[in-house]
């Protein structure tokens, strides 16, 4: 991976392509050669990387059967599926974020591949924790939810600095909590700022309810992309689901374990407070960047959207 910082890259880029008006010494125009032919170094091997490093991904449309055989996805042409080995590495070696244990996947639209600037996913997880009653769903206050929730994330942020991580703010709702009762598929959103960022962070939050746990799906993406997630997050909504013997409606209240906490807990994350895990949970949110010298739609179409069809 490139050690040039971003500002450095552009700097440098700027220098080699900026036509001056007086008269160069020769060393002046030696320099000048010398940044040009850094630059263009720079650029050959981070597309040499980004090529290997998309080729390295196998993309997957259809039906999906998660790790574990708990739920399964049903991935459109319009999307498609990375599993956890890729996930992992789009996380770490792509997105810069810690190592982690793996997780059951991503998923990301057609349109991008995991480096673009523009992209945007949802990571997949799954939490055994109970059943989740929902019968709170219809009278909670989210506003006085949302009060709570900054000051849990204020407490927690406290740990992020700490673990020598950026300061979290929870600034408000991206888009409110929704319940659909029939689906018991849940949505939510929150707008974050991690420390003097100049651009704030989107977490948009899907929770679908089994019979002894619950899907985790979270997009990672920027407020400015808030109306694409939200016209994507139907289709998303509408790929995952349970297999049989899995399903909420197939909870045994005899047999099966209940989670201790309700749609409410759900969405503050009370469980995750409890365990002192939010700090750490919400360090995943890292998306990364790349300064693109030259657009890499060969790379998609050649590589990676060929490989998503096969």
């Amino acid at each position: 991976m490139l050690n040039l910082t971003r500002l450095t890259l552009a700097f440098l880029l700027a220098l080699s392509l900026t036509s001056v008006s007086f008269a160069q010494t020769p060393t002046d125009a030696a320099d000048a050669d010398v940044i040009t032919a850094e630059v263009t170094s720079e650029e050959q091997a981070y597309q040499q990387w980004a090529a290997d490093f998309l080729d390295s991904l196998t993309p997957q449309t259809g039906t999906i059967a998660l790790p574990g055989g708990i739920a399964s996805l049903d991935v459109p042409e319009g999307f498609y599926y990375l599993s956890p080995e890729d996930t992992k590495r789009v996380l770490e070696e792509a997105w810069g974020n810690p190592e982690s244990e793996l997780n059951l996947g991503m998923l990301f639209p057609a349109d991008y591949t995991p480096i673009d600037g523009a992209s945007w996913g949802v990571t997949i997880d799954y939490e055994a924790e109970g059943h989740v009653y929902d019968d709170d769903a219809a009278e909670i206050d989210y506003a006085e939810l949302l009060a709570d929730m900054q000051a849990d994330t204020q407490h927690e942020s406290k740990f992020r600095v700490e673990a020598g991580y950026d300061a979290i703010t929870l600034v408000g709702w991206a888009s409110q909590p929704y319940y659909d009762a029939e689906t018991h598929k849940l949505y939510w959103a929150k707008e974050l700022k991690f420390g003097d960022a100049d651009e704030n962070t989107l977490n948009y939050n899907v929770r679908i309810l089994g019979r002894e746990g619950v899907l985790v799906l979270n997009f990672i993406a920027s407020m400015p992309q808030l109306a694409e997630i939200e016209a994507a997050r139907n289709d998303v909504l509408a790929m995952a689901s349970f297999t049989d013997g899995n399903r909420y409606a197939q909870f045994d209240p005899s047999i099966d374990q209940v989670a201790a906490y309700g749609i409410g807990g759900l969405i503050a994350g009370k469980v995750l407070a409890k365990t002192g895990l939010i700090a750490m949970a919400l360090i995943f949110l890292k998306k990364f960047w790349f300064l693109l010298f030259i657009p890499l739609v060969w790379l998609k179409n050649v590589i990676f959207k060929k490989k998503a069809s096969v």
